[in-house]
């Protein structure tokens, strides 16, 4: 079984490895894509692959949060986070700080997308020139941390695992969903 599952789990990062570098070649010539950012989704895809197992993510050190985070406006979720806050501050397409994983029907979790949070130098939501980039890609923010103590930060998601009708790059999902009663409790006022 395990052999079967490595084969599997090959296979998949494969075929997403060879997805990923496919665009480049089209869209080389437009300037719509650059091979740098193609080879860090590469990259990115290979560094993952060990954690489409919901225990490989874990074993990293991806910290699963018990909660399915929704999006507010009702169009979709995040999924379940998983932090490995070693790799707050990564650019490194191979060091994503988040992980998101959604529940795969049969009580487990599959990974979806991934997510790189850098903190803000001057922690004022009004200035932005540090921006960083990653896959030719400006991260959102700056942004108020999402918990007590989280400083303000950027972010950049990638679903990479799951395709995202919105893009690549959007925050949410709506093909991501939380089962009822998975998400956070709304505090009481």
């Amino acid at each position: 079984m395990a052999r079967s599952t490595t084969l599997v789990l090959i296979t998949t990062a494969t075929l997403a490895l060879t997805a990923a570098a496919g665009p480049t070649v089209a869209s080389a010539a437009s300037g719509a894509d650059t091979g740098r950012a193609a080879a860090d989704r590469a990259v990115t895809y290979r560094a993952t692959a060990p954690y489409l197992r919901h225990a490989g993510g874990v074993k990293a050190g991806y910290v699963p949060d018990k909660y399915c985070v929704a999006d507010p406006a009702g169009t979709g979720a995040l999924g379940y986070p998983h932090f490995n806050h070693g790799y707050d501050n990564s650019v490194d397409p191979a060091k994503p700080a988040a992980l998101y994983y959604e529940d795969d029907g049969r009580g487990g979790k599959r990974l979806t997308g991934v997510q790189w949070l850098v903190y803000d130098k001057d922690q004022d939501l009004t200035t932005d020139d540090d921006r960083p980039k990653l896959f030719g890609r400006s991260f959102t923010g700056p942004l108020r941390g999402h918990f007590p103590g989280q400083p303000v930060h950027y972010a950049l998601h990638m679903w990479l695992w799951k395709e995202n009708p919105k893009g690549t790059y959007e925050t949410y999902n709506p093909a991501v969903t939380c089962l009822p009663g998975t998400t956070r409790p709304k505090p009481r006022t």
